[in-house]
């Protein structure tokens, strides 16, 4: 089946192969769901963005039978630190030095995508399992007084959270980098988290991110 592709940038100046990229990656969702009716690409720019981690937005809008699915993705430092592999392969297609940050975006992008098509297919189908252990993460960021906060999944996405979802009374225990387990859903607003639950102390290595917190 061909899916029907609309591919768009923002104060992006994409390379040639760019859309030949994005059509290989739409070809390669088709493992995963079969009936995709219609997929939209936006890759963006954002004027301002951090001097670090890859600066490129890219939002993904896929169309299956009963569901719309949308994959917003801000890759983060953290989750580039963990693209040795896509990088590596973006070097194997020649992919042109000044256009690799690109590449790796929109890889990490079908990455996500591929695995909230995985996930729609399984709860359709009655198979999430009742006994599988619920997704772990690390608090991001904090907002005490205003009652939310983000946390950062295994694969590097920020999900926001609301003090209504950490269980037993737990989100004022919370600080950034505290180890979680959560259920992800899909909110108004795109993924949030819900269920939160407190599983560790601060890790170590999460001071680096305490900037981004906001303590009362």
């Amino acid at each position: 089946m061909k899916i029907p592709v609309d591919i768009r940038f923002r104060n992006v100046d994409p390379p040639a192969q760019a859309e030949e990229w994005v059509r290989e990656m739409v070809i390669g969702l088709e493992k995963f769901h079969t009936r995709i009716m219609r997929c939209r690409v936006m890759v963006e720019l954002p004027h301002l963005h951090h001097a670090q981690g890859n600066p490129y937005h890219v939002r993904i809008d896929l169309t299956v039978p009963g569901k719309e699915i949308v994959i917003k993705h801000q890759p983060t430092l953290y989750s580039a630190l963990r693209q040795t592999d896509t990088i590596e392969e973006s070097k194997s297609r020649e992919v042109a030095a000044g256009h690799k940050d690109l590449y790796v975006a929109l890889s990490d992008a079908f990455r996500v995508a591929c695995r909230r098509l995985q996930d729609h297919v399984r709860l359709r189908r009655g198979q999430t399992k009742s006994h599988e252990p619920p997704p772990q993460g690390r608090v991001s960021k904090l907002f005490p007084d205003r009652g939310f906060g983000f946390l950062e999944t295994s694969d590097g996405r920020e999900i926001y959270f609301h003090e209504r979802s950490v269980l037993h009374e737990g989100f004022g225990r919370l600080e950034v980098g505290s180890a979680v387990t959560f259920v992800e859903e899909e909110g108004e607003n795109g993924p949030q988290a819900s269920t939160v639950r407190l599983t560790g102390k601060r890790r170590a290595s999460a001071g680096k991110s305490a900037g981004h917190s906001v303590r009362a």
